[in-house]
């Protein structure tokens, strides 16, 4: 059968056939209805099951069917694992709203739900969390009072049980019918989840389409971890009304879940296919271990560990060198041959043949072969998941930062990101943050402190941008607030100076517990063109000015600004990457050993003292 002929039997009569008012038109083949699905988004007829082979998305324009609520939970939980609670709570007509009550009974007899809302407890891969998924098919997913008591009672409930929450986010908002009651249930659900942030539990919340109205002003955008479906309508005020509102026609994609990640409202799009390991890597990212976590592997670890063994003893058998184990003990034989130089003389310079000038190490740190910071996060981490924005105004391509693990221990690893070449110089803005950069930096940091994760800061900037937009977005008081913030955040902060150290960039990002630096980094009150240009008035001097504002690792140690020199037998790049990074894995394991055996009050005093003594 053709798919004209189909198209035609899946439409209504024409309009000039004679049926009585409100009967269907014509009466599709139920074969037909079973077979074949019409996309809503490209009007494509597509066998349903592909659909559903699919996760709902149709293979021909990528667009995302709305799922039910009991189809998303079989999609995202553990078999046989849900728990629903609160299912008793029986919705009323508070201002009496004329024809409320038939509208309630008929949707409930059409959707088998007694109100928008599903909650309860489940797993996720093995996770425990309670969870919530709104369905649009009722009333639009619109929040009632009774949406806005299971929502709180299920977060209340998960906040004496310390488990995480995740809402799955659908609404065209406040229920109109219930008025100002509905408006009350904004407040609600939000004060339970402060309790629940309060007592350090994990809140992740997924929008779909759509998420407006007063769902978008209070529960849907409070997570700790705020996660998105490709191209969902996400917004305060919907389309229509902005539109109707101020007469002006909305540019293409506003409101849509790429355009809040390029301006810092989400932390990330996750297709719907992915959707469940991720939520599974999040809860485990942000449980408490019950072991001692540096000292133990990640199950990923472990299989390699199994897998590394298996590999050692047949080379053992056959009498091949076991490579991993020389390059291990190279790393930490550079590592302790470095620290007796720099002890014994303040110096590096391990396998360094010539001693480099100052300028000559200005220019190994600015070139383009040199690792960044994603390439060392890669390396170093495991499992590794960016997060964006800084819930205010963009994203800003120049700072990556997100949860990784290092073990069993998850991270906050937060890095200042330059590229290999012009088009990702571009897209990075050659490393220089903005104020958004820096707000990212430091939301990142504030909710590895509310969860007790150490921050690993990566240092690699010409200096902070200082560009019209970034004054007006407030550069200075973003940065002033890193400083202010970090000089007391209550927990484990390192930062590794691996490229350029521009200034208060730089310093944004480095008022921690230690400072290190590699071998061929630098670290300064600004860049010698710029300290040659003010002193000298003369731009081209940078060379001689480098070797008077003691940028080198070298320098830095004696003078007291940084605790560890990392060598580098040739500058870093991709031929030593494994080596490098096989190096700092230890050193970092060895920080947090050290400083996760404070006290809170001894880390933000030693921090205090660190700067103070300066």
């Amino acid at each position: 059968m053709g798919k004209v002929m189909l198209e035609k039997l899946l439409r209504k009569t024409p309009s000039n056939t004679n049926i009585k008012k409100g009967r269907e038109k014509e009466d599709t083949p139920d074969v037909l209805k079973n077979l074949w699905s019409k996309c809503s988004k490209c009007g494509s007829l597509i066998y349903r099951e592909d659909v559903r082979s699919n996760h709902y998305v149709c293979p021909k324009c990528g667009g995302y069917f709305r799922l039910k609520a009991g189809r998303r939970l079989k999609m995202i939980i553990d078999r046989y694992s849900f728990e629903s609670w609160d299912q008793d709570l029986e919705t009323r007509n508070p201002l009496d709203f004329e024809g409320y009550e038939e509208k309630l009974h008929a949707t409930q007899d059409k959707t088998g739900m007694l109100e928008a809302v599903a909650t309860g407890r489940a797993r996720i891969d093995g996770e425990e969390t309670v969870i919530g998924v709104v369905d649009a098919r009722f009333l639009m997913g619109s929040m009632g009072y009774v949406v806005g008591e299971k929502i709180t009672r299920a977060v209340e409930r998960a906040t004496k049980e310390r488990l995480p929450v995740i809402m799955f986010c659908c609404s065209g908002g406040a229920r109109m019918q219930e008025g100002i009651v509905s408006l009350m249930q904004m407040t609600k659900t939000s004060a339970a989840l402060k309790r629940h942030s309060d007592a350090g539990l994990l809140y992740i919340s997924v929008l779909t389409d759509p998420t407006t109205g007063g769902v978008t002003a209070s529960f849907a955008m409070l997570g700790d971890i705020i996660l998105a479906e490709p191209k969902a309508l996400i917004g305060f005020a919907g389309p229509r009304v902005i539109e109707q509102t101020i007469k002006q026609k909305l540019p293409e994609g506003f409101q849509r879940s790429e355009f809040l990640l390029e301006h810092g409202f989400i932390d990330r799009i996750v297709e719907r296919s992915e959707m469940k390991q991720v939520l599974a890597d999040l809860i485990r990212m942000h449980k408490q271990p019950e072991i001692s976590v540096l000292e133990g592997m990640t199950d990923r670890e472990a299989l390699k560990e199994k897998e590394a063994n298996e590999d050692r003893a047949a080379k053992a058998a056959s009498g091949e060198p076991e490579l991993d184990k020389i390059n291990s003990e190279s790393a930490a034989d550079s590592i302790k041959t470095a620290e007796s130089v720099i002890n014994d003389h303040g110096t590096a310079g391990v396998g360094i043949s010539e001693p480099a000038t100052a300028w000559e190490v200005v220019e190994r740190s600015r070139s383009s072969e040199r690792l960044t910071a994603l390439e060392y996060i890669e390396e170093i981490f495991t499992d590794f998941i960016e997060f964006h924005g800084d819930r205010y105004c963009k994203d800003d391509g120049a700072i990556v930062g997100g949860v990784a693990m290092l073990g069993l221990q998850p991270v906050t690893v937060i890095g200042q990101q330059k590229g290999h070449n012009l088009k990702e110089n571009l897209n990075r803005n050659f490393g220089m943050p903005s104020p958004d950069g820096y707000r990212k930096a430091l939301r990142l940091m504030k909710q590895a402190e509310k969860f007790g994760r150490p921050v690993i800061c990566l240092v690699d900037t010409p200096g902070a941008f200082c560009g019209l937009e970034a004054e007006e977005r407030g550069q200075g008081r973003a940065i002033a607030d890193n400083l202010f913030e970090m000089s007391a955040l209550k927990t484990p902060i390192l930062s590794i100076v691996i490229g350029e150290g521009g200034s208060g960039g730089a310093l944004a990002m480095a008022t921690s517990d230690e400072v290190w630096i590699m071998e061929n980094a630098i670290y300064s009150i600004l860049s010698p063109e710029g300290f040659a240009s003010i002193l000298w008035k003369d731009s081209k001097r940078a060379s001689e000015a480098a070797e008077v504002m003691k940028i080198t690792a070298k320098d830095l140690l004696e003078l007291g600004i940084v605790e560890k020199i990392i060598p580098e037998e040739i500058p870093a790049c991709e031929e030593n990457k494994g080596f490098l990074c096989s190096m700092l894995r230890q050193e970092v394991v060895a920080f947090l050993k050290k400083y996760g055996a404070m006290s809170m009050e001894e880390l933000t005093e030693h921090r205090y003292n660190r700067f103070r003594n300066m």
